[in-house]
């Protein structure tokens, strides 16, 4: 089994950066076409992705992550980053998902809330849970990380599945480079989705409020069963089951922690990326774990990794390993 390294915030985003960009040639095709057109195994970056995406180039799940990074580097907080994801999305990148896009079109931060409530209270997707590493990457601990967790993530995706998954996620982020094995750091990371008051933590952020007082009923009374349902699907992940690979965030999230409690990267991020159908978004939340963990890239992925797209702060051609670790060192300390 390969020697795990200490976790640092570049090895986890180059790790989340490399499996998404490992996955976008296979997303949305079936375990079946993969095979046939890449054989048993995707060791190197391919051809063929439905958005266009060059061999090496990583998708809207990297982009959103880099472009909330950019927004906190402005040093304004919270309005930095909805102003830097709309920045990212008025220059038209060519994956973008339906809540996403109908949140960020909203001219407030506010808008996830607006689109869940035009959904129906019914949208449930990865899209927040793809980019909130950034939260944790951006230097946000304990309490504070939760609580930037949910409102970075109700900016775009504010059903409580959504808020807490992400919650979760982040927090086993910490835990896992704070040296706990898997199952202990999904351990604590449930513990503090119970403990936040995400709802009241909406309130405070002013996402929701008088405009939006049914979505403020939706969530209260969607909130117990949604942290039954986050906890189930992690204990599910963590036993090896695996639900699907949709677009569903606690599909996802079931999804990467089964896939990451494997020994090795590609062992890992390989099986997301065979299996398909959200595949890009699934190994992207599977390598942030893996790069949590210590586990590291392989060598050969890193110099020709991309990130898909150009927007104000970040250019298609840039190399991620020359300017990635640039962007880390502008981020300011969390207040």
């Amino acid at each position: 089994m390969p020697e795990a390294s200490p976790p640092t915030p570049l090895s986890v985003l180059l790790s989340l950066a490399a499996a998404d960009a490992l996955g976008a040639a296979t997303e949305f095709k079936t375990p079946e076409v993969i095979r046939a057109r890449y054989g048993q195994s995707v060791t190197t970056y391919q051809p063929g992705s439905v958005f266009g995406f060059a061999p090496g180039e990583a998708t809207d799940d990297t982009q959103m992550t880099v472009a909330t990074l950019l927004g906190y580097a402005r040093g304004e907080g919270r309005p930095g980053v909805w102003a830097a994801l709309q920045d990212w999305l008025v220059t038209g990148p060519p994956d973008v998902g339906g809540l996403t896009r109908a949140a960020l079109r909203h001219p407030s931060p506010d808008g996830g809330v607006q689109a869940w409530t035009d959904s129906g209270f019914q949208s449930a997707g990865n899209g927040g849970l793809m980019r909130v590493a950034a939260v944790w990457l951006a230097g946000f601990r304990a309490d504070a990380l939760d609580r930037e967790s949910a409102v970075v993530t109700a900016f775009t995706h504010a059903d409580p599945r959504c808020v807490h998954a992400s919650v979760v996620l982040t927090a086993l982020l910490e835990a896992l480079a704070g040296g706990e094995g898997l199952d202990a750091a999904a351990r604590q990371a449930l513990s503090r989705m119970d403990r936040l008051d995400a709802r009241r933590t909406l309130l405070d952020a002013g996402l929701l409020g008088v405009d939006s007082i049914e979505a403020n009923a939706a969530f209260r009374e969607r909130d117990r069963a949604a942290r039954a349902e986050v906890r189930a699907r992690v204990q599910s992940g963590l036993d090896g089951h695996l639900t699907s690979q949709s677009g569903f965030v606690l599909d996802t999230l079931e999804a990467a922690l089964a896939h990451a409690r494997a020994g090795s990267w590609l062992d890992g991020v390989q099986p997301a990326v065979l299996l398909g159908d959200d595949s890009d978004t699934v190994a992207c939340v599977t390598g942030a774990i893996l790069g949590a963990r210590g586990l590291s890239v392989p060598g050969h992925l890193l110099p020709d990794l991309r990130i898909g797209h150009s927007w104000p702060g970040w250019q298609r051609d840039w190399a991620a390993t020359q300017h990635l670790p640039a962007l880390l060192a502008r981020l300011p300390t969390p207040a």
